[in-house]
Formats: structure tokens, C-alpha cells, sequence
């Protein structure tokens, strides 16, 4: 069965990044019939960030990526927290002591740095001088018995043989045994593993199918192949997803940026755009000659799609192809979250139950807006949202791209006032009086086409320029400047209130200080 895992470590808040993950990792899965697995790696306790996990999940939640087995959930390859699994480390730890693979190293931190400062200076590429390794078993189990501190090596100089490096994404990838560090540690003197162990082990017990996982774990690949061979293990198959850059260019990370989940929460994007705007970051290429052979579809698969198509959750599974990603890092572009995000508004409210989920999503925000306002029902912002559909990029812009529909026009700001300094008194009172006069006539139909021909009349009898005779009646209505047609407003706030600011505004002293 394909079956998958996303093991961020609790480190802080889940990121952009790591969300990306999460979400290939489900995609992968449910395309292919799979399950994915959520592993906390938590064997730094120094790096461990309380309230991290909760953070992790919560953000999974509110993206509707819904694991499989996991924290709370649990499952058949429990435990799920590292922590959790030191026997299971230690174990296999002791497997590569037996078989001459691994070694017990005695050295001090202090020997340790001596060491990689004098091999550097000498021009070596190793970072150990191997001391330990010519222990004799005597020497080793008198030291151990004694109780010294000590950690575990991998002993590169007794590997087995194994296949090269293969990725999904990447492709044949060479062997960079001579980037890694001599002997690396699998098993610190505190007993936790080193990630590179500790991934190995729980992907081989918890049945791993496939690893997909950011590019920084690439250069790490020879060496958990390395450690697969030595524990004669099959290994899975590998996808490394190029890195995500900030607009600046820079690398994603959680100290730097505006990349946590959670600010995108906060300020109201939809979580299916986010996923959207993710799952596109560096999908969109066919590579010339697709290679099938690592349970990659590219030979019978559709042309990847543009960085903005509008795709759900669904399309993204139907359609989701690992082999179809760039290899090249992929600038998270915001105008591309906002555009994606304003047309699966679009789409949501197109339907009468997408209108009423986004209706009563709205009603919270809108009363905490405006408080003391009697047009704040679910019903009276059903009516609104289509006229501002247009505009609204974001759900938390609702409120406020159009207070007018809520409460009065505020007449006294700068931009009411620079809307009207060219137009005179007389000619604002006969465009209110003579449009007022006409919408009150009985045989006025109150429905937008109805509105904007009565306005299209009135402003041809009027001899007065159209774009000055919108100007006012703007005005009159809304105070501000930009937004939806006036026949639009007026359809929405209805005729009492149309009528009531008209009347109104005419009778104000704003008018003779025009």
C-alpha cells in the first residue's frame, strides 16, 4: 500500500513551507489509494517549542488535510512521537554495532573540535581522524562497563554496495559521500538519535512507501541509502521538493518573513486558495524525457497547470504528479495568493449554499465592525456580497471596502470632500432633488436594470456632464469614491435609504459650504 508520512519537528509554528509539504504528501497519498502518517521528530529537546505540536495540528485542521494515523488519532505504527521510540533506535543501533558497521566513539566534545580544526588545517575533507574506531572489543566494553559517555558512528569505510541515488523529482543524482561528515553520528551520548537514524528506522517500521520532503534533506540521501544497505533494508522511494523562496528571493524560513500558517489564518485567506497557491509553486513542467521507473505518471499525464488555474482539493488530487515539478527553487509570489483567493470567493458564493456558509462566516466580523447598525443579519450581508463580489480579494476586507452599507456615509473625511470642491451647491441639490423625485415615482421598478435607466434619464434631462451627475449621487450615497456602480448600491441598501440619504444630504449644511 502506498503510504506516506509528514514528520515536521516542533520547532515553532508549522510554515509555509511545511505545509506545502504536508499537502504532497496528501495529495500523493490520495491520488494513489494511500494513507499518510503525521511523525513528530522530536529528539532535539533543545530546540523543542511547547504548544508547537498543537500549532502543527491545528494548522493541518484549518487546511482540511486530514491525516491518517498520528497524534490523538493514533494508528498501527504508534508510538508517533520519536521521543516515544528511543528502544526502537537503540535497537537498531546495536544491529550495525554487531555487524562491524557501526562503532562505539569515546571522544570528548573537546578532542572532537581539536580534531576537525587540526584536519582542517591540513586540508583534509574529513571531520574525524577515525581514533576510536581502532578500540579493541576489551577496550570498548571496559570503557562502556565504566560508564563513559560515548556516541555511535557509522563506519563509512565498511559499507555495502547499493544502488546510486535516485529521486522522483531529481532524477539519477550522484553520489556526494565525500559532502558528508566523517563517521557520522547515528546515536548522541544522551541516547536520542540523530535524525538521519531515527528516519531510517521509523520509515522501515512504520512501512513507508514513498519520503517526500524538502531539498534540504537531498545531500543527505547517500547516507540514509547507506544505512538502509547496512541494516539490509529496502529503502523507499525518494522525492526531495525544490525550496520555496520569500518575494525577495531569499530562502523560506521560520525566523525570517511572513511565513507561518498561522498569520495566514489570521488574516482571513481561504484555506483552499493557500493550497491552491502552494501546490502550483514550482508544478507547472513537463520534463523532456519522463521517467516512470521511481511510481512517477508523467508519460500519461495532462500538461501541468499554470501557477494561477483555479483548482479545489479534489482537482489538485486528480491531477497531482511529482514528476511534473520543477527543480528549481519557486518564489511564493503574493498577487498570485491574492488572485487565487478572490476567484474561489467567486466560485464559493456562485452557489445559494456557498453564498449562506460565507454569509454566516461574515455575520461575526461585520456586527464586531459596526456594533450599534440594524443591517448586519445574514440576510442583509446575502444581498451585499454579490455587489462587492468584484472587489473583495479577502474575506477580512469585507467589512470595510464598503462601510456605507452598513452605516451612514461619513462625509467629513478627505476623500468626501475632494469628491465635491468642483462642484457647486446648486448643481448637487438638482441632481438629488430630480433623481429622488424620479425614484419615487410609482411606477419605478426596484431592480438594478430598472434603477440605472432612471438614472440614465434623469442624467440626459439634467444637462449636466454624466460623469459630475455619478460624482454626486456617489457622494450622496456612499461619501467615497471608488465601489460598485451607484444603480448597484442603490438596489442593495434599497429605496427607503436611498431616498432617505437623498433627502437628507440636500438638506444638510455640507451643501451650501460646497
Amino acid at each position: 500500500m502506498v503510504l506516506l508520512r509528514f514528520a515536521p519537528s516542533p520547532t515553532g509554528s508549522l510554515h509555509l513551507g511545511g505545509l506545502r509539504t504536508a499537502l504532497y504528501n496528501y495529495l500523493y497519498a490520495r491520488k494513489h489509494g494511500g494513507k499518510w502518517i503525521l511523525r513528530i521528530e522530536d529528539t532535539d529537546a533543545t530546540r523543542y517549542v511547547p504548544g508547537a505540536v498543537d500549532n502543527i495540528r491545528e494548522s493541518l485542521n484549518w487546511a482540511g488535510l486530514e491525516y491518517d494515523y498520528g497524534p490523538i488519532k493514533g494508528g498501527p505504527h504508534g508510538p508517533y512521537f520519536q521521543s516515544e521510540r528511543l528502544d526502537l533506535y537503540k535497537m537498531y543501533a546495536n544491529k550495525l554495532l554487531e555487524s562491524g558497521r557501526a562503532y562505539r566513539c569515546f571522544c570528548t566534545p573537546d578532542r572532537l573540535s581539536a580534531t576537525r580544526e587540526r584536519l582542517a588545517r591540513s586540508g583534509s575533507n574529513e571531520t574525524y581522524d577515525k581514533a576510536c574506531l581502532h578500540l579493541t572489543d576489551e577496550e570498548v566494553a571496559r570503557r562502556v562497563r565504566a560508564g563513559e559517555k560515548h556516541i555511535i558512528r557509522l563506519n563509512d569505510g565498511n559499507l555495502p554496495q547499493r544502488p546510486a541515488p535516485h529521486d522522483i523529482v531529481f532524477g539519477a543524482l550522484k553520489d556526494t559521500h565525500a559532502s558528508l561528515p566523517t563517521d557520522p553520528v547515528l546515536l548522541k551520548s544522551d541516547l536520542f538519535p540523530t535524525y538521519h537514524l531515527a528516519s531510517v528506522v521509523d520509515d522501515h517500521e512504520m512501512g513507508i512507501s514513498h519520503v517526500v520532503r524538502g531539498e534540504e534533506w537531498l545531500p543527505s540521501l547517500p547516507l540514509h541509502l547507506d544505512l538502509y544497505a547496512c541494516l539490509s533494508l529496502a529503502p523507499p522511494q525518494f522525492a526531495h521538493l525544490p525550496i520555496l523562496l520569500n518575494n525577495d528571493g531569499t530562502k523560506m524560513s521560520k525566523r525570517k518573513g511572513d511565513v507561518q500558517v498561522m498569520d495566514y489564518i489570521r488574516r482571513g485567506w481561504e484555506p483552499a486558495a493557500v493550497l491552491n497557491w502552494l501546490a502550483l509553486a514550482g508544478w507547472g513542467v513537463q520534463h523532456e524525457n519522463p521517467d516512470t521507473s521511481a511510481g512517477s505518471t508523467s508519460a500519461s499525464s495532462a500538461p501541468a497547470p499554470d501557477s494561477t488555474a483555479l483548482m479545489t482539493l479534489s482537482e489538485l488530487i486528480e491531477k497531482f504528479d511529482l514528476s511534473a515539478l520543477t527543480h528549481r527553487r519557486s518564489v511564493l509570489d503574493p498577487k498570485k495568493l491574492e488572485y487565487i483567493n478572490k476567484h474561489h470567493l467567486t466560485r464559493a458564493w456562485s452557489t445559494p449554499e456557498g453564498l449562506d456558509n460565507l454569509a454566516a462566516r461574515l455575520h461575526d466580523s461585520v456586527k464586531a465592525a459596526f456594533p450599534l447598525s440594524q443591517y448586519t443579519t445574514e440576510d442583509y450581508i446575502k444581498k451585499v456580497i454579490p455587489t462587492l463580489q468584484e472587489r473583495v480579494t479577502n474575506l477580512q476586507q469585507f467589512p470595510f471596502l464598503a462601510p456605507y452599507f452598513f452605516i451612514e456615509p461619513d462625509f467629513f473625511t478627505a476623500e468626501a470632500h475632494e469628491m465635491v470642491k468642483s462642484i457647486s451647491p446648486s448643481e448637487y441639490s438638482d441632481v438629488t432633488r430630480a433623481v429622488a423625485a424620479r425614484l419615487e415615482k410609482p411606477d419605478i421598478v426596484w431592480d438594478q436594470q430598472n434603477i440605472s435607466a432612471a438614472l440614465h434619464e434623469e442624467s440626459t434631462k439634467s444637462g449636466i456632464k454624466s460623469r459630475v451627475f455619478m460624482t454626486i449621487l456617489r457622494h450622496a450615497l456612499t461619501g467615497m469614491k471608488t465601489g460598485p456602480s451607484v444603480a448597484e448600491i442603490m438596489h442593495t441598501i434599497g429605496p427607503e435609504r436611498t431616498l432617505e440619504r437623498l433627502h437628507t444630504i440636500r438638506g444638510s449644511p455640507l451643501v451650501s459650504k460646497m
